[in-house]
């Protein structure tokens, strides 16, 4: 059977107009009327013409031809015979006898081989001029870059054959069930694939087999060598040139008198004498005054510890814990100033009119410090002023310069720990009703409380007095 394409003298990728025009150019040439002188050939190839054009002028009757027109064309095995040459006994040196051009030598050998593997795919290819772009494998004196070419197409070759013939099922009795007709393609295909796969496997195999033995690669292969080893011994007697160069170039080179570092050292204890002779001793130990400085500087005297840079030190002073040492420090001194007071001006020591758990001593009228008016309103007065004005005494003012300023927790301490005549204005939560005594917390109050049986009941004011009561 003839291909349509080839019977109506068109490519494969042909579209409908090409089609339709190559049919009436024919139609008109092999028509019966035409060739009257025989009519019987002439009619079998107008039938043959037809044929091809109805196929090929329907969209799908094309696309399916176009599918199966490999086996079409060549049958399934029991119509086709695969001729493709055996392989497997050119995998040996014994095939071949030296390696010249005669009869039996080697490149006349393999060369019919490549040549009849080339051929069988003739068969195959739509397009005729790919077999003639195909490398020959040449003989013993053949350049190295056709030999190149060579082994590049052959170390990678594809088959062009089809592999219809090994088709399990034939589509042409399945046609026009689309359901039955896929599966038998997909089968198909699978045997197809892994035949193309295995052809060529053997042939890639082949031209590896003989370019491992080719005396012209091997004689390239020692050429490149040699080119590098003679390249490497070529660059390594050049760095030795050039370092035996440098080396003579140091050697007969003269340092400069200035660059010595004898005179160099003499100029500067020249120079420190005569700094030292001018400037005293003074000038030469700024640099570890300024260290001590320096030094000091980052050193905190309350907590007693030394920090790294000023940033460490800023971040110190501005921590929790400094400033808690810093303020008792503070009152600790500030007890002693008091001390130092009472005994100056010959006060005698205050007297507990009772004593809490905790032996905190309740405050009295004899000390500097604190508030002597007797009367409620006034000192409640006196009290709120004092608040306000959030200022030491004038005499302690004086004393003390740099004492720190109560904070609002500490006025409202103080004032607390104020005793009062009258039970309304006492500080239920912190004093004592009976012998006035001012405690820090009412944990203190209330052990007071259960140990001396000062409670008492006083009248609530509101209902916030009530419940602290």
């Amino acid at each position: 059977m003839k291909c349509h394409y080839e019977v109506l003298q068109l490519s494969q990728d042909a579209d409908d107009s090409e089609i339709k025009t190559a049919y009436r150019r024919l139609a008109l040439k092999l028509h019966p009327d035409k060739n009257l002188d025989n009519p019987e050939l002439a009619k079998e190839q107008f039938q043959t013409v037809q044929q091809a054009y109805e196929v090929l002028s329907d969209r799908q009757e094309r696309a399916w031809y176009d599918a199966h027109r490999d086996q079409i064309l060549r049958g399934t095995d029991s119509e086709f015979q695969d001729q493709s040459l055996d392989v497997f006994p050119y995998f040996t040196s014994s095939c071949f006898k030296g390696f010249g051009d005669d009869a039996q030598g080697f490149y006349t050998i393999y060369r019919t081989v490549f040549e009849a593997i080339a051929k069988e795919d003739l068969e195959f290819m739509d397009d005729k001029e790919e077999f003639s772009e195909i490398p020959g494998f040449g003989c013993a004196d053949s350049d190295y870059e056709a030999v190149k070419l060579f082994y590049d197409y052959w170390m990678s070759y594809s088959t062009k054959k089809s592999y219809t013939w090994l088709d399990p099922y034939d589509v042409r009795d399945v046609k026009g069930n689309r359901k039955v007709e896929k599966i038998a393609d997909k089968e198909n295909k699978k045997v197809r694939t892994k035949a193309r796969k295995e052809r060529n496997e053997e042939v890639r195999k082949l031209a590896a087999f003989v370019r491992k033995r080719d005396k012209r690669v091997l004689a390239y292969k020692d050429q490149m060598e040699s080119k590098v080893l003679e390249n490497r011994k070529k660059h390594q007697e050049l760095g030795n040139r050039k370092k035996l160069e440098r080396a003579e170039m140091h050697a007969n080179e003269k340092q400069a008198e200035w660059l010595k570092f004898d005179n160099v050292q003499d100029e500067l204890e020249e120079i420190e004498a005569q700094l030292a002779e001018q400037f005293g001793e003074s000038l030469l130990l700024e640099g570890s005054e300024e260290d001590d400085d320096e030094y000091n500087s980052l050193f905190c005297r309350v907590c007693m510890k030394q920090l790294k840079n000023p940033t460490a030190f800023q971040n110190h002073e501005m921590s929790k814990k400094h400033r808690e040492t810093n303020r008792r420090l503070q009152e600790i001194l500030l007890e002693e100033q008091r001390a130092r007071q009472q005994h100056a001006f010959g006060l005698p020591k205050p007297e507990l009119n009772c004593s809490d758990s905790d032996g905190e001593q309740p405050p009295t009228e004899a000390e500097p410090d604190e508030n002597p008016v007797s009367d409620p309103d006034e000192q409640q007065s006196f009290n709120s002023n004092s608040k306000k004005s959030n200022k030491p005494p004038v005499e302690e003012r004086e004393e003390i310069p740099k004492q720190k300023k109560p904070t609002k927790k500490r006025r409202k301490k103080d004032k607390a720990d104020e005793p009062s005549g009258d039970h309304n204005d006492i500080d239920l939560a912190h004093c004592c009703a009976t012998c006035k005594c001012s405690f820090s917390s009412k944990n203190k109050l209330f052990d007071h409380l259960k140990a001396t049986n000062h409670g008492v009941y006083l009248p609530a004011k509101d209902k916030r007095t009530r419940g602290k009561n």
